[in-house]
Order: structure tokens, then C-alpha cells, then sequence
């Protein structure tokens, strides 16, 4: 007779919250203001509905790729370097968006996005020694962040200089 495993709701539940904080501070530091819509960018950037989506899937993956990396943790202490490398990753995803758009400075997200996309890697590669699929699942991430990385990088070359408010 086979038996199908009872869900783990606590590792669910937090990623559920986890991804739904990161996204909510994320989404109150992005202001699309006038400011915003007065920068020149570059002509492939990707329409402003998509953002949405883009980041829905990316942080739906991440949260099912932190129950894999909770689920399949060999040890208590794997578990929270695991925590830790999502804690600060979220750090670092809110923080770009309130460099960039809260205090006005790309300049300054395009060093930081640097930092999240060695954040996302460092995740990745820690979760693969537990979970492949966990590190796979971040792979869409990480692509999105060099992405942002090369928009960052052509916003600020098309608007620099940028001054403190």
C-alpha cells in the first residue's frame, strides 16, 4: 500500500510569509512616479505590466525552493545558513528597490544589484549540496537579476548624473 508523506506546513507556511514580506516591502519602496516615468530607458526594456508576473513567478519559485532546501537540510545547521542566505537575499532584493526608486539613485542600485545576484548564487550553489531542484528552482531568479542588473546599467548610463535628495 503506498502512502503519501503528511504535508510539511511549517517550512510551507514560512516560505509563504517570507516571499509575501520580501514582495510587500519590495513593492512599497517601488514608486513609479513621475520621476521615474521621466528617465530614459532603453528601448528593450520589457513593458511595466510584466514586472508584476515576473516577479510573482520568481518569488513563488524561491519560496518552493526554500521547502525543498528546508525538507531536505541534512542538519539543524544547514537549515539556518539557509535561512540566513534567504534572510539576506531579501535584504538585498528590498534594498535595490528602495535605492533605485525611494532615494532616486540607480548609481547606487547598480552597485547593489551586483551584491543580489552573488546573493542568489550563493543560495543556489548552497542549496544544491541538499537539493538540486531546490537550486534549480532559483535559476529564473538569477537570470532575472542579471537582466535587472544590464536595465540598471543602461538606465544609469542614460541618465547619469544622479544627486541626492
Amino acid at each position: 500500500m503506498n502512502t503519501i508523506a503528511a504535508p510539511r506546513w511549517p517550512p510551507v507556511v514560512a516560505a509563504a510569509v517570507a516571499a509575501l514580506l520580501v514582495a510587500g516591502l519590495g513593492a512599497a519602496a517601488t514608486d513609479l512616479s513621475p520621476w521615474y516615468e521621466a528617465l530614459r530607458k532603453p528601448a528593450w526594456q520589457p513593458p511595466a505590466w510584466l514586472f508584476g508576473p515576473a516577479w510573482t513567478l520568481i518569488f513563488g519559485l524561491a519560496a518552493m525552493a526554500g521547502v525543498l532546501g528546508w525538507v531536505h537540510a541534512p542538519h539543524a545547521s544547514a537549515r539556518r545558513r539557509m535561512l540566513c542566505l534567504f534572510a539576506l537575499n531579501g535584504g538585498l532584493n528590498v534594498l535595490w528597490s528602495a535605492l533605485f526608486f525611494h532615494f532616486r539613485r540607480p548609481d547606487w542600485a547598480l552597485y547593489e544589484v551586483g551584491l543580489l545576484w552573488l546573493s542568489v548564487a550563493w543560495l543556489a550553489l548552497h542549496l544544491r549540496a541538499s537539493s538540486r531542484t531546490a537550486a534549480r528552482l532559483l535559476l529564473p531568479y538569477l537570470a532575472w537579476v542579471a537582466f535587472a542588473a544590464a536595465l540598471n546599467f543602461a538606465v544609469v548610463d542614460l541618465n547619469a548624473p544622479f544627486v541626492a535628495n
